[in-house]
């Protein structure tokens, strides 16, 4: 991870270099005003669209650089550490150098500069209305990756998908479940969820809703004891009393159930072999009454 982090900021240096080369050739030519500019005016619109691009570009791309060196610093953290902040403002970098790009073809128009402008204006006011759902997206993954509520590799729980976050995107986060699945959910559904950060919490639940038929006649006590002498090989992942069992409600066959297990820390090896310790002694519950 270090090596391949080393190598992708020697890239970026290298980039940075290229750029910084290009501008000071383009300065060198423009402040001379070589015979081959006069001979072929088009080459040096394109030499000047050229610029509108890279200058802009080569100075974002320095600011880019020395705020992450400066935050890594601040914040003593390894060099390759996969982090909110950064991501946020290597998106905002890749908005920016969408942004110059479109000016940089701009330039090409023989308009005057009102005449573009406003043009521009509206052909960015009917993109924004056409693709807003797009828009809104971009926002709120933005907003998503400065906030200090949600990071790379947290557990989360968003609605009925719980997993790892492995990526945020400017358009959707992706998160890999239990199954090692990726579940792709967009920014905006997201960001007006409700969502349940286990990393961010010192212990981690694990909850098990199931039923029992009343002909049982288990009350939450028994189930209760029959659970703790399940998961007495896991005394290390579970803390101390942490299993629960209450009465979600009373129908006129079944009585729903709820266990709560309360975890020392995210172990998703150790989880799935709790989760199985419970629903087994569960299945062997309820079938007593059918042996008997």
């Amino acid at each position: 991870m270090i090596e391949d982090r080393e190598r992708k900021t020697g890239k970026e240096l290298l980039m940075i270099l290229i750029k910084a080369v290009i501008c000071l050739l383009w300065i060198y030519f423009d402040f001379n005003n070589p015979q081959i500019y006069r001979d072929y005016p088009d080459l040096a619109k394109v030499a000047g669209a050229l610029m509108i691009f890279l200058g802009p570009s080569l100075v974002v791309s320095i600011i880019r650089l020395v705020i992450i060196y400066w935050y890594i610093k601040k914040h003593k953290f390894k060099s390759n550490i996969k982090d909110n902040f950064i991501l946020g403002i290597n998106r905002i970098e890749s908005i920016l150098n969408t942004v110059f790009f479109i000016l940089a073809l701009t330039s090409f128009s023989d308009r005057k500069l009102d005449e573009l402008v406003f043009s521009v204006s509206i052909v960015a006011a009917a993109l924004a209305v056409t693709f807003k759902d797009y828009v809104a997206n971009m926002i709120n993954g933005l907003i998503i990756m400065f906030s200090d509520r949600l990071s790379l590799g947290d557990h989360i729980k968003v609605g009925e998908h719980e997993g790892k976050i492995l990526d945020i995107t400017l358009i959707n986060m992706i998160l890999q479940n239990e199954d090692s699945d990726m579940v792709i959910i967009p920014n905006s559904l997201a960001f007006s969820s409700v969502i349940v950060n286990q990393s961010k919490q010192n212990i981690k639940k694990l909850s098990i809703e199931f039923e029992m038929s009343l002909a049982n006649g288990y009350t939450p006590e028994f189930i209760e004891n029959h659970l703790n002498k399940a998961i007495e090989n896991y005394s290390d992942n579970v803390m101390p009393g942490g299993l629960t069992v209450k009465t979600i409600a009373i129908n006129k066959d079944v009585v729903i159930f709820k266990v709560m297990i309360l975890l020392k820390r995210y172990d998703k090896v150790k989880e799935r072999e709790i989760r199985r310790a419970i629903n087994t002694t569960l299945i062997r519950l309820s079938a007593v009454l059918k042996t008997d």
